[in-house]
């Protein structure tokens, strides 16, 4: 009777064991979307394997200025002082080379293109110009200079392996699924104690490099953030690169945070006070304005206020109403 008592207690827990992970999968919440490595996904070429010749020198250097942008750009310069001491690679993880990161997977294969922000066909020297102002805060650099080559040189050279016009898997920024409420910033603010203030800071003010040449986890809001023309201002691209790359110190190809917690998180970084810079050729035609574009005019009756936190079903329906009854 104990062996029979003891072999009955063994299945037990072992059906429990069971349950439980059964159950892990069972509660994941069906808006988030997890990446999986797999042998379609976008890799970057290796720069250890550059010639050491000018053509290599100069991509090495495209990558320096992008890691280090801050040294040469930043309020403490040695080409210029233009930006506001952050990285390109702040944004964009491990130059750009991270799938999923913000990535400069598809920029060679797609510039120069047309883009509805600018309502202009873009170079790639354009983009830099525009991030430079955007992101970084601050001023664009000569489009003719040693600097500006170098860069696209590595751009061009990151991309080298992307057929014309191919967007490759792990490119950019992922997409994530709108949720069905507006983002909340308050529990946002809940999400960024627990995560993320002890790299960016209780007030968002990043950490600085022992010689304060850059930062090592850049600010999230205030002057030496991202301005509000910035593409990470709009909510979905944020929550969409929080998502997949936050927490910096605990993410690998899986995310640690649920959708809402990204959406939530995101709101309350933009919630909080950044450089006011407008520039007057963005969106000329407002009906391009994406859903998340927390600036009127709109094509639609929404108010800003749902175009900066949604709920985004109600209008991406409205707005793909419309489109359908123009055809």
């Amino acid at each position: 009777m104990r062996e029979l008592r003891s072999s009955w207690f063994a299945w037990l827990i072992i059906v429990v064991i069971i349950i439980m992970i059964l159950n892990s999968f069972l509660h994941r919440s069906v808006n988030e979307t997890p990446i999986t490595n797999n042998n379609n996904e976008w890799q970057a070429p290796d720069i250890n394997l550059l010639p050491h010749n000018d053509e290599g020198n100069l991509i090495r250097y495209g990558r320096e200025l992008i890691v280090n942008t801050s040294i040469y750009f930043g309020p403490n310069g040695t080409i210029a002082r233009l930006t506001n001491g952050m990285n390109c690679q702040n944004c964009h993880v491990e130059a750009g080379a991270k799938p999923f990161g913000n990535s400069f997977a598809a920029v060679a294969s797609t510039y120069p293109k047309y883009r509805d922000r600018s309502g202009r066909v873009e170079s790639i020297e354009f983009r830099i110009e525009d991030c430079m102002e955007r992101s970084l805060n601050g001023k664009s650099i000569d489009s003719n200079s040693k600097e500006m080559k170098a860069m696209v040189a590595y751009f061009k050279w990151i991309g080298k392996n992307v057929k014309h016009g191919e967007r490759p898997m792990g490119s950019g920024i992922v997409e994530i699924p709108f949720i069905n409420r507006a983002a909340d910033p308050q529990k946002g603010k809940t999400v960024f104690i627990n995560n993320c203030q002890r790299c960016h800071g209780s007030n968002g003010e990043g950490i600085l490099f022992p010689d304060s040449t850059g930062y090592i986890y850049p600010p999230l809001w205030g002057e030496h953030s991202f301005n509000i023309s910035a593409g990470l201002y709009r909510i979905s691209r944020l929550a969409a690169f929080i998502k997949y790359n936050m927490p910096f110190d605990l993410t690998q190809l899986q995310s640690t945070l649920p959708d809402e917690d990204a959406w939530d998180v995101a709101a309350y970084i933009i919630s909080q006070p950044r450089t006011e810079k407008r520039f007057i050729y963005d969106w000329p035609k407002i009906e391009t304005k994406p859903v998340d574009y927390p600036f009127a005019p709109y094509a639609d009756a929404f108010s800003e206020q749902q175009h900066k936190y949604g709920p985004f079903l109600p209008i991406q329906q409205a707005k793909e109403k419309q489109k359908a009854a123009t055809k």
